[in-house]
């Protein structure tokens, strides 16, 4: 008997982004599973978006102004940041528009800087 056995190749990390909040597919959220807070910017010239977890007590020590700290709700299966003004700035910078279900781009973890990074440039279709 010759039996192969069936292992699923892992998932991608996905965000998702609407014109309201960014959702992150489960295999993303496994690095925002501990974040108390986040801390998201972009890069234009490389077409990126990048969202830093912060901890409690790294968002809570005080040297990171409230207006740069950013909610995260963290569920099992996605994590959503939601954020409207960032998605104008986000959408006015890169030109872009947004399904109603929302725009899926590939993601990647920053081992190097602690952050994810959203590929504006390599949209999931």
């Amino acid at each position: 008997m010759s039996i192969q056995w069936f292992n699923e190749t892992p998932k991608a990390a996905v965000a998702t982004l609407t014109s309201a909040n960014i959702t992150f597919n489960k295999t993303a959220t496994y690095y925002f599973e501990t974040a108390y807070q986040v801390m998201m910017g972009f890069d234009k010239d490389k077409s990126i978006i990048v969202v830093k977890p912060l901890s409690k007590a790294v968002a809570l020590r005080g040297d990171i102004p409230e207006q740069s700290r950013y909610n995260i709700t963290v569920k099992s299966s996605y994590s959503r940041v939601t954020n409207k003004a960032f998605i104008q700035t986000i959408s006015e910078q890169f030109e872009l528009t947004f399904a109603e279900t929302g725009n899926k781009y590939s993601s990647t973890w920053d081992e190097k800087n602690n952050f994810l990074v959203i590929n504006l440039k390599e949209e999931i279709i």
